[in-house]
């Protein structure tokens, strides 16, 4: 073999490839051979198509440097055609994505959202969603680059797609909490708020809420997103379908810490709108989630049982612990269980004995004592079993109806089934 020097070798090689290859790609196919003339044609598209792949791979790096440069250092009309490249890159994959930030781009981008031309500030933040995507290293440099202070004051003063393109970039940056890495959630939680309680999109308000489910993980931030009035606005929320999951499960992280449950408990529309959500039928996740939220609030409080029992929650419970997804069965039987022992001790305490009117010297016959018992477990059972009986009608599966019967009765467990 010849001694070609590296250079000269690989320019030559590549010349007599794409020489092949245009002689290969003028030849015509014999008019009388069309399966020779497919293979040719799919010959051609596989060579055009791994000429492609060999350029991008070629000439990657050189965009990359280029739009680098062009960012730092460039016009603005420069600046945004490196915006937009690096968007396109980042998009890539994630090692790009590291690279890039290496190289420093981020507080560059976060510089150019001072610019007062839309497609500017849009191009940047839509770049560093891209760089945010997958990284939380490239999120915590968002952040410490200052894109918070960037955050409109009046969200209706601010245009639509810029307010949604925020909301996408805050969705993914709101997961940095739980990696402790400090994030202003007091900044963050009005400008979510406000853009809930604009008049933006279903999709843009889904995006807010699932930013505050992100933050409501971490029990610190309870105080800041109650004291904004996000039960309030998740209670709404929750009722509308395309939504309601999130919200749900955003007010189960807050019915955790004391504040959060006091909040819960005091608005006007609990438990009417949980005991609402428990009769969607074919939406056993949020059904799940009420229910569990509902078992929180029950727990050891005669007064929200009380609430429940008269907005009627028993015979529905009975319909899911049948006819519900199993989990939300469990949470259905645990809940009317406690009822059941609620119902009983009234029942006891004004029709049994009462030992405290007995007058001095009067015998008290055991044996009474436990007669009035069993009047009253088969009063709580006829009960139970004529709201079941109600139930069936819309149901023909006689062995899960035994099934619960027994479940509802035996029960005894006080814990709750998180």
């Amino acid at each position: 073999m010849r001694d070609y020097s590296s250079a000269w070798f690989l320019s030559t090689t590549k010349l007599r490839f794409f020489t092949r290859i245009r002689r290969f790609m003028q030849t015509k196919p014999s008019k009388n051979c069309h399966k020779q003339s497919d293979h040719h044609s799919v010959a051609k598209n596989h060579i055009e198509d791994e000429i492609k792949i060999e350029t991008m791979r070629e000439y990657s790096p050189l965009v990359l440097q280029r739009s680098v440069k062009q960012l730092h250092f460039g016009s603005w009309e420069e600046k945004e055609v490196a915006a937009n490249e690096i968007k396109r890159l980042a998009s890539q994959d994630l090692k790009t994505r590291k690279s890039l930030a290496e190289l420093a781009v981020i507080p560059s981008l976060v510089l150019m959202m001072d610019s007062g031309v839309l497609d500017r500030r849009r191009l940047a933040i839509q770049a560093l969603i891209e760089l945010a995507n997958g990284t939380y290293t490239n999120k915590a440099l968002i952040v410490e680059a200052g894109i918070l202070s960037k955050l409109p004051g009046n969200v209706d003063a601010v245009d639509k797609l810029i307010r949604h393109d925020f909301v996408l970039l805050l969705l993914s940056i709101s997961s940095l909490p739980n990696t402790q890495f400090p994030v202003a959630s007091s900044v963050i939680i009005p400008f979510l708020v406000g853009v809930i309680n604009s008049d933006s999109s279903i999709e843009c308000k889904t995006a807010c809420v699932g930013a505050l489910y992100n933050l409501s993980a971490m029990l610190e931030n309870a105080s800041s997103l109650v004291s904004n009035g996000v039960v309030n606005i998740l209670l709404q929320i929750a009722l509308v379908k395309e939504a309601s999951e999130k919200a749900l499960a955003t007010l189960g992280n807050l019915v955790m810490s004391l504040r959060g449950k006091k909040a819960i408990e005091s608005n006007p529309t609990v438990p009417e709108n949980l005991i609402e959500i428990l009769t969607w039928e074919g939406n056993s996740k949020c059904q799940e989630l009420s229910a569990y939220i509902l078992m929180i609030l029950a727990h050891q409080s005669s007064a929200q049982r009380e609430k429940m029992t008269l907005l009627g929650i028993v015979p529905i419970l009975l319909e899911l612990a049948l006819l519900g997804s199993p989990l939300v069965q469990k949470r259905s039987l645990k809940l009317l269980q406690w009822f059941k022992d609620e119902r009983q001790t009234k029942m006891i305490s004004h029709s049994g004995p009462q030992t405290g009117r007995v007058a001095m010297g009067s015998p008290v016959n055991q044996r009474d004592v436990n007669g009035g018992k069993k009047i009253i477990k088969s009063m709580v059972k006829q009960s139970l079993n004529k709201n079941m009986d109600l139930i069936m009608r819309r149901s023909s599966t006689d062995r899960d109806y035994t099934k619960l019967k027994g479940l509802i009765i035996s029960s005894s467990s006080k814990s709750l089934p998180y």
